[in-house]
C-alpha cells in the first residue's frame, strides 16, 4: 500500500491517508466541499459543495495517476436526502456522457464542518 497526498486536495483533518494505492486501485478518502487553499467549505449550497468534494477527488485521482474516466464505485453521503436532485445535476456533469461509476448514496444525520455531501471514490490505474 502507498500513501498518495497532493496539496490540490484537503489536507486530512484525522489519522488517515487522502488516498491509498494498492493493488492496480486507489481508494480516495471521503471528500467534503472543502477548498484545499482556505480549508472551509466553499459555499453553504449543496451544488457548489458536490461540485468541490468531485474536484478534490479528481486532484487525488490525478496525483495517484489516473482520472475520474477510471472510477469504479463512488460512495455518497447527503446530509439531507431533499438535496439529491440538485447534487445528481453537478455530479453528472462530471462523467460528460461516459459510463457512470457504480454507486450508493445514503441518507445521514451529520458530516464534518456540517457539510451537505461527502463522496468517496475507488478507481482503476487501468
Amino acid at each position: 500500500m502507498k500513501a498518495i497526498t497532493t496539496d490540490k486536495a484537503p489536507r486530512p483533518i484525522g489519522p488517515y491517508s487522502q488516498a491509498v494505492l494498492s493493488g492496480g486501485l486507489v481508494f480516495c478518502s471521503g471528500q467534503i466541499g472543502v477548498d484545499p487553499r482556505t480549508a472551509e467549505l466553499a459555499s453553504t449550497g449543496i451544488a457548489a459543495q458536490t461540485a468541490r468534494a468531485m474536484e478534490n477527488i479528481i486532484a487525488l485521482l490525478f496525483a495517484a495517476g489516473t482520472d475520474l474516466s477510471k472510477a469504479e464505485r463512488m460512495d455518497v453521503f447527503l446530509a439531507d436526502m431533499d438535496d439529491y436532485p440538485e447534487f445528481n445535476d453537478v455530479y453528472c456533469r462530471y462523467f460528460n456522457g461516459a459510463a457512470f461509476p457504480a454507486r450508493f448514496v445514503v441518507g445521514v444525520a451529520r458530516l464534518p464542518k456540517n457539510a451537505k455531501v461527502e463522496i468517496a471514490c475507488i478507481a482503476s490505474l487501468e
